[in-house]
């Protein structure tokens, strides 16, 4: 199956260090920002904090729902996060990179995954990359105001 690679950027207006906490933050932080819908069910299945945590959620998405179980790690600590979700040959990267005087942050979420070949994974992956998108809008707005608290 051919892979394919969606992401998202944006800067907030707080330092990085602030906005890797909440999203390292598995028991809090990090479920807090997601936009319900699409997410539902979050669990936190073991650890809370970075590299070692296990989550289970379930997503809706053009009317088709579906569970995930996600392993964290911290390929770059303090930088980057990595959700590797196991039963699906899905990966999210959390990105975190310090701005200027660094009290700005860009963030990028970045999710790659398997799709159909032909006409069908066209269309699969053109509604795919929409909804991830807009779903990535909604957690940064999320995040960015959970950081200014």
């Amino acid at each position: 199956m051919p892979q394919y690679h969606v992401s998202e950027s944006t800067v907030i207006p707080a330092s990085a260090e602030r906005v890797y906490a909440i999203l390292a933050d598995y028991r809090v932080g990090h479920p807090g920002i997601l936009p319900q819908p699409p997410f539902h069910s979050y669990e936190l299945e073991a650890g809370g904090q970075g590299a070692g945590t296990v989550i289970r959620f379930k997503m809706t998405a053009m009317g088709r729902t579906e569970n995930f179980r996600g392993v964290v790690t911290e390929p770059e600590p303090g930088r980057v996060l990595v959700e590797t979700y196991v039963d699906t040959r899905t990966v999210t990267t959390f990105t975190v990179e310090p701005q200027g005087d660094e009290t700005h942050c860009r963030v990028t979420f970045a999710t790659d995954m398997e799709t159909r070949g032909g006409f069908a994974g066209v269309l699969e992956r053109f509604f795919i990359t929409r909804f991830l998108r807009k779903t990535y809008r909604g957690e940064m707005k999320n995040l960015a105001a959970a950081a200014a608290r």
